[in-house]
């Protein structure tokens, strides 16, 4: 990480999404794993639920948080394997301004290092929405860990060089 100590920390409002039909708050331990680490890094979780794998509950739960000027980013973890009931991609399609790429394309080459070719499975994605970042990681314990870990802790510190997701918000829906 190339932190530069010169600079303040600026926390950001977080919002975090489960995606599951099978996990309750008992059972959310990605949920769980991503809550911690939002919190240790000084960020502030303003919401989190669970929300089943249903393309039309995530996109007006989504549509409500990317609407809500209180939330900077939201980080989704489930939903998205390629099962049938895997929506989290597709829900994101019907919301999203813009994608960004490369954070699933770095998710996978970082998760090829832990679980080799298995990684092809995930659509970790991530979007633009109303001015807002949604990170969408696959529901395993180890993926919301690298993801976190190894991208999202440096993008989403206000000290990381030579640039991070936050020192760009003021200016995500300029027109």
């Amino acid at each position: 990480m190339a932190i530069d100590e010169s600079r303040t920390f600026r926390p950001i409002n977080i919002a975090l999404l489960t995606v599951s039909d099978t996990r309750g708050p008992d059972e959310d331990t990605s949920g769980d794993i991503l809550a911690e680490r939002i919190a240790a890094k000084g960020h502030n979780l303003t919401a989190r639920a669970i929300e089943k794998d249903d393309a039309d509950a995530i996109v007006a739960l989504l549509g409500r948080w990317t609407a809500d000027p209180g939330i900077d980013a939201v980080v989704s973890t489930g939903g998205t394997g390629l099962t049938g009931r895997d929506v989290t991609p597709e829900a994101l399609d019907r919301i999203k301004d813009k994608d960004i790429p490369g954070f699933g394309e770095l998710f996978r080459w970082i998760s090829y290092q832990t679980i080799g070719t298995s990684t092809v499975q995930s659509r970790a994605l991530a979007v633009l929405a109303g001015g807002t970042y949604i990170f969408a990681l696959p529901g395993s314990n180890g993926a919301v860990k690298d993801g976190w870990d190894r991208i999202l802790d440096e993008q989403l510190d206000s000290r990381n060089r030579p640039c991070n997701f936050v020192e760009l918000m003021p200016r995500l829906n300029e027109r």
